[in-house]
């Protein structure tokens, strides 16, 4: 498999072990790496990739909004979610465009299959979310939210008080 992919996370473990379970499989695979949404900005502007694995929640993310304004960058490139988040929020991502979803705890066995999956067909759903997006064309509250309340949506879920989230995102408690 001769292809040219980048792989967006803030961690390096990630980063450095989802690119040594490629090599592995993939040995003709050109990887490159970002940790930060200004970097793969940045690296979409001025090289050629067929696949963005994009962890979602890195330094600098717009959520769901950063693969509309990805694929205004470079309309062909094919985005694969790995995040550890939920069926719910991978679903967010797809309707925005993304071609398939990948959770962080899946096996090596799976990542190999959704890369190449993506690579070769274009798209990559896990079993149990295809059933999920089927029955889920209703509208979905959260995806009404802007940016900022999605933002802090996400920071009352991960269980931050108001005091916390205000000095997060310096803003008045009140806000």
């Amino acid at each position: 498999m001769k292809e040219r992919i980048l792989i967006a996370d803030d961690h390096y473990v990630v980063r450095a072990g989802t690119a040594l379970v490629l090599e592995t499989a993939f040995p003709g695979l050109e990887i490159d790496f970002a940790e930060n949404y200004e970097q793969v900005k940045k690296k979409l502007t001025t090289q050629q990739y067929g696949l963005l694995i994009l962890d979602i929640d890195m330094p600098g993310t717009q959520y769901k909004k950063m693969i509309t304004e990805l694929k205004g960058i470079r309309k062909d490139i094919k985005i694969l979610v790995f995040s550890g988040y939920d069926k719910d929020v991978a679903i967010q991502y797809i309707r925005e465009g993304a071609e398939g979803y990948l959770n962080k705890q899946s096996s090596e066995e799976e990542i190999r299959t959704a890369v190449k999956t993506v690579i070769e067909k274009g798209y990559f759903y896990p079993a149990e979310l295809i059933g999920l997006i089927i029955q889920n064309k209703r509208d979905n509250p959260a995806e009404k939210l802007s940016t900022r309340e999605y933002e802090i949506f996400k920071l009352l879920a991960d269980g931050n008080g108001n005091l916390e989230i205000a000095n997060k995102l310096n803003i008045q408690m009140s806000t």
